[in-house]
C-alpha cells in the first residue's frame, strides 16, 4: 500500500469532487492519476497551503477504489449525477465528469463546466494528458473544515508543486490511521474556495 501526498492549490469541489456518494479525481493532476506506481487501494492525501491559507491542514483524503478512463466515466451511471450543469448550484456548476474522446476521431470533447471559460485549450491539454479518473468509495472530505496535521505526522505533507510518495509507508500508515479513527467518513465541509462566489455569473474572475 501507497501514500501519494500532494497541495491542493484551490478547492471548489472540482478536483477533487466528493459528491455524489464517491470522491473523484478527474481533472487536474495528470501525474498522479496517470502514476503507474498507484494502484487500487493506495491513498491519497490533499493538504493545504499558502494559496488556501491552510498550511499543513488536510484537505481530503481518498482511498483509490477504481481507476476509469474518461469515456467509462462519462459514460457509467454512476457518475452521472457528476456531470456539470452551469446554472445550477455549486455542487452542479463544478462536476468533474465532463470529458470524453470520439472513438472515431480520437478527438477530445469537453462539456460545458468550470473549465470552459478561463484558458479552455490550457485546461484540456493538461487534463487529458493522462486518461485516468481515480474514484474512492473510503474518503474523508474536510473543505473549509481543514484541521491541522499533528506536528508527528506533518512530514506526509508535500511542500511546493508535484508530489510525494516515496519513503511514506511508514508515516502514511499512521497518518491514515489519525484520520480514520478521529474523523467520520464522507463530507465534512465545504469547499474552501466556494467562499470567493456570489454567483454563477462571476466565476470566470477565479482562477479553477
Amino acid at each position: 500500500m501507497k501514500y501519494f501526498s500532494y497541495v491542493v492549490e484551490h478547492d471548489y469541489g472540482l478536483a477533487p469532487n466528493p459528491f455524489g456518494g464517491y470522491c473523484s479525481l478527474a481533472v487536474c493532476k495528470p501525474g498522479i492519476r496517470g502514476n503507474i506506481n498507484l494502484n487500487i487501494g493506495d491513498w491519497v492525501i490533499g493538504t493545504g497551503g499558502k494559496k488556501l491559507k491552510s498550511d499543513n491542514h488536510i484537505i481530503y483524503l481518498m482511498q483509490i477504489s477504481e481507476k476509469l478512463t474518461f469515456n467509462g466515466y462519462y459514460k457509467d451511471e454512476r457518475f452521472q449525477y457528476k456531470k456539470p450543469i452551469p446554472n445550477g448550484s455549486l455542487v452542479q456548476i463544478f462536476g468533474d465528469n465532463f470529458y470524453f474522446k470520439d472513438e472515431e476521431t480520437e478527438k477530445w470533447h469537453q462539456d460545458i463546466s468550470a473549465h470552459s471559460f478561463k484558458n479552455k485549450n490550457k485546461h484540456i491539454n493538461t487534463d487529458t494528458s493522462s486518461e485516468i479518473v481515480l474514484v474512492a468509495e473510503r474518503f474523508y472530505y474536510f473543505g473549509d473544515m481543514s484541521v491541522e496535521i499533528p506536528d508527528e505526522f506533518k512530514a506526509i505533507c508535500k511542500k511546493g508543486p508535484g508530489m510525494k510518495y516515496k519513503d511514506l509507508e511508514e508515516i502514511g500508515e499512521f497518518f491514515v490511521k489519525w484520520v480514520t479513527t478521529s474523523f467520520d467518513e464522507g463530507i465534512i465541509g465545504d469547499p474552501i474556495s466556494w467562499q470567493e462566489f456570489n454567483s454563477f455569473h462571476n466565476q470566470y474572475k477565479f482562477e479553477i
